[in-house]
């Protein structure tokens, strides 16, 4: 069923594409990469593991799309009629071609600056060659109009630290361990430790001992805050148990999951894969991106069409397109 859904979006779509070969391989590694559509919604989960003292972690980052653009092009036919009737403004009310809504926002967006809305504007058919044009030419402000949201889970404290550095265009509520108990804390495994039983089983101890370390600290500092520590008192519970965590934290490594929605708009997001799916990027990260980007893609193959897949010698992907930093 996954692969059929997929199939019927992107069969849908890939005539907006500008390479059909790399849209297919972009879906193709969607689907190994365990992707489903939920809702219509791309998602690739991240399966919960356990050591043997059942210390929870995750050895890959899962993302869930939680929100894209609405259009309302009908909404335009006010504005549209107003003006000369020879210009025929109305027209592009009734373009035959669906976008994406994303796209259909931009490019509307992108239309108003010339008020190009005539006969001899750019259709929807060709709305890829529109888009690689400005692109190209480094016109992105038009695809700050487009906004994704995402649930980012699987993913460290030390891959977070790298994100929360795009602040242009994106919003971000991550994971508070101030105020959550140790009774969600989990792990990430990074892609190094995966291929190495040394290191994988270094990897479990070292969280089993984390895990176990953080317990006994909070319920130390919970002994001392009950027999009326200056430092830890309070008078709400809530501010009690805070102060418990937050001294508690101190203990926990990189390797700590921190949960994040991240929302970007389409100029925002274009530029952290660019930056971060690139084949220097830090490994953790780029697997990161990459599972962003063929959401992304999924969901609109017009604005993420120009973009290429590629295999390092390591057997990971990268991307990359000619058109950076539109």
């Amino acid at each position: 069923m996954t692969r059929r859904l997929a199939g019927t979006i992107y069969l849908k779509t890939r005539r907006y594409m500008t390479n059909i070969k790399e849209a297919g391989d972009a879906e193709g590694l969607f689907t190994e990469l365990g992707g489903r559509l939920s809702n219509g919604f791309p998602v690739i989960d991240s399966e919960t593991k356990h050591t043997e003292a059942g210390t929870p972690y995750l050895s890959g980052p899962g993302v869930v799309m939680l929100s894209r653009p609405q259009a309302n092009v009908a909404g335009l036919a006010g504005f549209l009629e107003g003006f000369d009737p020879e210009l025929r403004f109305p027209d592009y009310l009734d373009d035959p071609t669906e976008l994406p809504a994303s796209s259909q926002v931009a490019k509307t967006a992108g239309q108003l600056c010339y008020a190009s809305f005539g006969p001899r504007r750019t259709t929807n058919e060709n709305a890829a060659s529109y888009f690689e044009r400005l692109t190209s030419a480094g016109h992105g402000s038009v695809l700050e109009h487009a906004s994704f949201g995402f649930l980012l889970y699987g993913i460290s404290r030390s891959v977070t630290h790298e994100l929360v550095r795009h602040r242009a265009g994106v919003g971000i509520s991550q994971i508070s361990q101030r105020y959550v108990s140790g009774s969600v804390l989990r792990f990430v495994e990074r892609p190094e430790y995966q291929e190495d039983a040394d290191l994988h089983r270094r990897f479990e101890s070292r969280i089993d001992r984390a895990a176990s370390e953080y317990e006994e600290m909070a319920g130390w500092l919970l002994g001392w805050q009950e027999k009326g520590s200056a430092m830890l008192s309070a008078d709400q519970k809530t501010d009690a148990r805070k102060k418990v965590q937050q001294t508690a934290r101190s203990l926990l490594p990189n390797e700590t999951e921190a949960p994040m929605v991240w929302t970007a708009n389409v100029r925002a997001l274009r530029h952290v894969i660019e930056m971060r799916a690139d084949a220097h990027a830090e490994s953790e990260i780029r697997a990161l991106a990459l599972r962003i980007f063929l959401c992304a893609r999924l969901a609109d193959p017009v604005l993420f069409g120009d973009y290429r897949l590629a295999t390092l010698p390591d057997g990971t992907r990268t991307i990359s397109t000619e058109n950076r930093k539109a």
